[in-house]
């Protein structure tokens, strides 16, 4: 079969133009699933290979727990070569046209749980112009669920303090209008009145700014505030921006608030996305349980 793997070297690098990378990747998963078809299926031509042949390497995978991501990977360039086989006229038909590419697992993203989101937020203080906007940013951030490119391309005129509101434009400049509550409010306009004009060199109208030139704070610089503000109060997760959002939703999600208002809070178009933190809920509710219940002091082996 090495034959054919040289052969689809050329469509891929030549006709499909791919990367000497994107190759690399293709011959290796190719020539694996070739060994299986050849050495486990007894098969020594392409035109003896069948669907069944895909699916029973597809099995072998599962067996050797490969992630769904790296089998999605491995399918990818196994359709492509089967693809290639059919174009060369070396087969009559394309097997791999009714094997479906396994599901990617959607991961629970980590978060922060509320007693350490109370650790967090009161350890900051307002003793300098940068404290202060590091202060209003993290409550902010918390308080209203924003992407980290929502809160750093905030302006001004986005804030209605006196409503307790701000207004968003999320992915694709798509608007949408949150609560911001009160402590954020408060921390805002403390920073507004009291720090940002020592941060402002030259007149801009972007709400945070940076120490430096007293231009756009950036995202890279809210992230590396994040971890250091967390790490100094001993909290030793991985923690992002982003993180802060996925707690956001769970403890919205966990005090009883509607999956669809969380949706609407956070900017998803899709509500699947937004279900993901339900699953949170329920491993929470589940680690309660299992503490708490005087029968259930051992979890299902398959948990």
């Amino acid at each position: 079969m090495n034959e054919y793997i040289h052969e689809f070297e050329y469509y891929v690098t030549g006709e499909l133009n791919l990367s000497k990378n994107t190759w690399e990747a293709y011959r290796r998963d190719i020539t694996q699933y070739i060994n299986f078809i050849v050495n486990v299926r007894k098969k020594e031509e392409p035109k003896s290979i069948t669907a069944d042949d895909l699916r029973a390497y597809i099995v072998s995978l599962n067996r050797k727990k490969i992630e769904p991501s790296s089998q999605s990977r491995k399918l990818s360039a196994i359709k492509c070569f089967h693809k290639f086989l059919m174009l060369e006229k070396y087969v009559d038909e394309n097997v791999s046209k009714t094997i479906e590419t396994p599901k990617k697992i959607r991961k629970i993203p980590a978060i922060l749980s509320m007693k350490e989101v109370d650790l967090l937020l009161n350890s900051l203080n307002q003793d300098t112009p940068i404290e202060a906007r590091n202060k209003a940013m993290i409550e902010l951030a918390y308080a209203s669920g924003l992407r980290v490119s929502e809160l750093v391309n905030l302006k001004l005129g986005d804030l209605h303090l006196d409503k307790g509101l701000v207004q968003i434009y999320g992915k694709g400049r798509k608007e949408r209008i949150v609560p911001l509550g009160g402590y954020a409010n408060e921390s805002l306009q403390y920073y507004i009145k009291n720090a940002r004009p020592q941060l402002l060199k030259k007149h801009n109208d972007y709400l945070f700014l940076n120490g430096r030139d007293g231009g756009k704070i950036t995202r890279q610089a809210f992230f590396l505030i994040i971890k250091e503000k967390t790490k100094a109060v001993g909290i030793t997760k991985e923690i992002s921006p982003h993180k802060l959002r996925h707690s956001f939703a769970s403890h919205l999600l966990a005090n009883g608030v509607d999956l669809i208002y969380i949706q609407d809070l956070l900017g998803h178009e899709d509500i699947s996305t937004t279900e993901r933190y339900t699953h949170i809920q329920n491993e929470q509710m589940n680690q309660v349980y299992y503490k708490a219940h005087p029968r259930a002091n051992k979890r299902p082996k398959n948990e």
